[in-house]
């Protein structure tokens, strides 16, 4: 593990991206909330969020952190597609990206539970960091993603 015990602690937050892929036909059953194991959307949250604050126990090297704000929300960018973001937030010797990318990366994972029993072939095609501030090293903004 790094050692931050000299760093003067700071206001720091990521945001971090999971995207998964899947037929409209799951789509709409997300969106009209008929799963037979209840709201995906919300079970993905709820499991996002716990994850952040889990990451010190996931992540063998990863800092535990005093989480002040976690946050998870989706969007539909394209049919068949949601973009689930998560953004965490602390005042410590020691960034959240891990906390931001866990969460995000659990709530994909979540929704996957959620869904596996319409549809296997869902794809959780992305876990990216797209921003982070605070700290020595200041803001960092990920490039947009390359058209493929």
């Amino acid at each position: 593990m790094v050692d931050v015990g000299a760093k003067v602690p700071s206001e720091r937050v990521a945001r971090a991206q999971a995207t998964l892929r899947m037929s409209p036909a799951t789509e709409d059953a997300i969106r009209t909330a008929t799963l037979a194991k209840g709201d995906a959307l919300a079970v993905a949250q709820i499991a996002g969020v716990m994850a952040a604050k889990q990451t010190a126990n996931l992540i063998p090297l990863a800092h535990q952190l005093p989480l002040s704000h976690v946050d998870v929300t989706f969007a539909w960018p394209e049919r068949g597609v949601l973009r689930i973001e998560a953004v965490a937030r602390t005042t410590a010797q020691t960034g959240v990206e891990m906390e931001a990318m866990t969460a995000a990366a659990v709530a994909a994972l979540a929704m996957y539970d959620m869904l596996k029993s319409l549809e296997r072939g869902l794809a959780i095609e992305e876990i990216r960091l797209l921003e982070k501030r605070g700290g020595k090293s200041g803001t960092w903004l990920a490039p947009e993603p390359h058209a493929g």
